[in-house]
C-alpha cells in the first residue's frame, strides 16, 4: 500500500492563520501608504507645511531604522512576541496622534512614533516567514504580501480622496487605525510560536548598533529638514546629514554593503537603491498631477492604484516562475529596467506637459518592475541568513529599504524646494531626473551580485546560481550575514 505525501501550502494546517494575519498587516500598511501619498498635498496646505512635504514621508521611515535594529536584536533574544505587541501599540498611538494633529509639528511627531512601531513590526513579519514557513513557500509568502496591496490599491487612493473632499483628511487616519487594530488581532494567536531561543544561544544586546541606528535616523531626518532652512544652514545640514548617514549606516548593514560586495551586501544595496529611486519619486507623482494638471486627490491617486496592481501581479508571476526560468540576476535586471522606464515617463510628463495617461502608464510599468525585484531581494536575504541571525539580516534589508527611501525623499525635497516648488514644472522634472541617476546605481549591485545559492528544497537549481550555503563556514565572508554576536562590528 502506498501513501501520497500531502503538499504543504500557505493554507495548510498551522500556516493558514499566520498567512492571513501577516497579509492583513501588510494590507493596512498598503492602505495607509497609498492614502498618505494621495492626500498629503491637501494636508500640507491645511497645516501650512509645504516646505516639509518630503519630511512627512521621511519621518516615519527614518524613525523605523532604530525600530528595525532594536526589533531585530530583541527578536533574536526574545523570540518576537513581546516585540510585536510593543511595536503594534506604538504604531496605533502614532496613528492616533496623526489623526488628531492640529499643526504640522504635531503631525510630524505622530509620524515619527508611527514609523518606529511600523519598522519594528516589519522585522517581526520577516522573522515569522523565516521561522514558520518552509523555504519553498517563501516566494509565495512574499507574493502574498504584494497581493495584499491589491484591494487597498483599488479603493485606497479613491477612498482617501473622497473622504478628504467630503469630510477631512483626519478621518482617513481614523479609518486606518480601526483597520490596524483588527489586522493585528488576526496575528495574535500566531505570536506565541515565536519562542525565545535557549539562554546560551541568545545574542547580547547590541547597544552600539542601536545607538548607530538612532544616529542614522537623526542624520537622514536632518537631510529632510534642510529644505526649510536658510541657504547657508541648508548646505551645512546636507553635508552633516550625508556624512552622518554614511558612517551611521555602515555598522547596521552586512560588511561591504556600500561597495556592493557579492552576495548579501549587493542584495541589500540593491533594495536600498530601488527604494530611493521609486519611492523618492512616488511621493511627487500625485503632487504633479494635482498641481500641474488640476486633478482631484482621488483622481490623482489613479497612478498609485495601477502601480500597486502591477506590483502585485508581477510579484505573483515571479513567485510561480521558479529560479530555473528567472535567475536572480535576470530578475533584478528586468525589475530595475522597468523602474527606469517609469522614471523616464514621469520626467517626460513633467518636462513636456504630456497627457496624464503617459505618467499613469509609466507608473504601471514601474510597479511591475518593483514586483519582480522586491520579492527576490527578500528571498535572497533569508537564504543568505540562518535562524541565529535572521533577525539581523531582516533588519538590515528593511533598514536599507527605509534609508534608501529617506535619502531619495531628501534629494527630491531639496531639489523641489530649491527650484520653486509646485509652481515650477522644472522642480518636478529635477526630482524625476535625480531619481533616474540614483536608480542607475542599482546596475552596479546587479553586476556585482555573484553566485546565488539554490534553495535547499531545489537541488536541481541552475549551476550558475549555486554557491556555498550561507551556513557553510567555507563560504566567503562577504556572502554571509554576520552572526548575531558580531552585529556590533559590521562595516559597510
Amino acid at each position: 500500500m502506498t501513501t501520497t505525501a500531502t503538499r504543504t501550502t500557505l493554507f495548510s494546517r498551522g500556516l493558514a492563520l499566520p498567512t492571513i494575519g501577516m497579509v492583513a498587516i501588510v494590507a493596512v500598511a498598503a492602505f495607509q501608504n497609498l492614502a498618505m501619498t494621495t492626500i498629503m498635498p491637501e494636508i500640507s496646505r491645511d497645516l501650512h507645511g509645504e516646505t516639509l512635504y518630503s519630511l512627512s514621508f521621511a519621518a516615519p521611515l527614518a524613525a523605523g531604522v532604530p525600530g528595525m535594529v532594536l526589533a531585530g536584536n530583541w527578536t533574536d533574544r526574545a523570540g518576537g512576541r513581546v516585540v510585536a505587541w510593543v511595536s503594534a501599540s506604538l504604531f496605533a498611538i502614532g496613528t492616533a496622534i496623526v489623526m488628531l494633529a492640529p499643526t504640522m509639528p504635531v503631525f510630524l511627531a505622530g509620524r515619527l512614533v508611527e514609523g518606529f512601531g511600523a519598522g519594528a513590526i516589519d522585522v517581526v513579519l520577516y522573522v515569522l516567514v523565516a521561522r514558520i514557513f518552509p523555504e519553498d513557500l517563501h516566494g509565495l509568502v512574499f507574493a502574498g504580501f504584494a497581493a495584499a496591496w491589491v484591494v487597498p490599491a483599488l479603493v485606497g487612493p479613491a477612498l482617501a480622496g473622497i473622504v478628504t473632499d467630503l469630510f477631512s483628511w483626519h478621518w482617513v487616519f481614523a479609518g486606518a487605525l480601526v483597520i490596524a487594530v483588527a489586522a493585528f488581532a488576526l496575528l495574535v494567536p500566531t505570536l506565541g510560536r515565536l519562542q525565545a531561543p535557549a539562554v546560551a544561544l541568545r545574542p547580547p544586546w547590541q547597544r552600539g548598533r542601536i545607538a548607530w541606528s538612532a544616529g542614522a535616523a537623526v542624520a537622514v531626518l536632518l537631510l529632510n529638514v534642510a529644505p526649510d532652512l536658510p541657504v547657508a544652514l541648508r548646505i551645512a545640514a546636507v553635508v552633516v546629514g550625508l556624512g552622518g548617514a554614511w558612517f551611521a549606516l555602515r555598522p547596521l548593514l552586512p560588511r561591504r554593503t556600500l561597495t556592493a560586495a557579492p552576495g548579501l551586501p549587493s542584495v541589500v544595496l540593491l533594495r536600498g537603491v530601488l527604494a530611493a529611486g521609486f519611492f523618492g519619486s512616488e511621493a511627487y507623482v500625485p503632487f504633479l498631477l494635482q498641481a500641474q494638471h488640476g486633478l482631484s486627490p482621488s483622481a490623482a491617486g489613479l497612478a498609485l492604484t495601477v502601480a500597486a496592481l502591477s506590483w502585485a501581479g508581477a510579484s505573483w508571476v515571479h513567485g510561480r516562475m521558479g529560479e530555473r526560468r528567472l535567475t536572480a540576476a535576470r530578475a533584478f535586471a528586468v525589475g530595475l529596467g522597468l523602474v527606469l522606464v517609469s522614471l523616464v515617463a514621469a520626467l517626460a510628463v513633467a518636462l513636456a506637459d504630456l497627457p496624464v495617461w503617459v505618467l499613469v502608464a509609466g507608473w504601471f510599468v514601474g510597479g511591475a518592475g518593483m514586483g519582480i525585484a522586491y520579492p527576490r531581494t527578500s528571498m535572497l536575504t533569508l537564504r543568505f541568513s540562518t535562524e541565529g541571525d535572521d533577525g539581523f539580516a531582516s533588519s538590515a534589508l528593511t533598514i536599507a529599504d527605509a534609508a534608501g527611501s529617506v535619502v531619495g525623499l531628501a534629494v527630491a525635497g531639496l531639489l523641489f524646494t530649491g527650484l520653486g516648488g509646485r509652481s515650477d514644472p522644472m522642480a518636478f522634472a529635477a526630482v524625476f531626473a535625480a531619481m533616474i541617476v540614483i536608480a542607475l546605481v542599482g546596475l552596479l549591485a546587479v553586476v556585482r551580485l555573484g553566485h546565488v545559492p539554490p534553495p535547499t528544497s531545489d537541488p536541481a537549481a541552475p549551476a550558475g546560481d549555486q554557491a556555498a550555503p550561507a551556513s557553510d563556514p567555507a563560504a566567503p565572508a562577504s556572502d554571509r550575514a554576520a552572526p548575531a554576536s558580531d552585529q556590533a562590528t559590521q562595516t559597510g
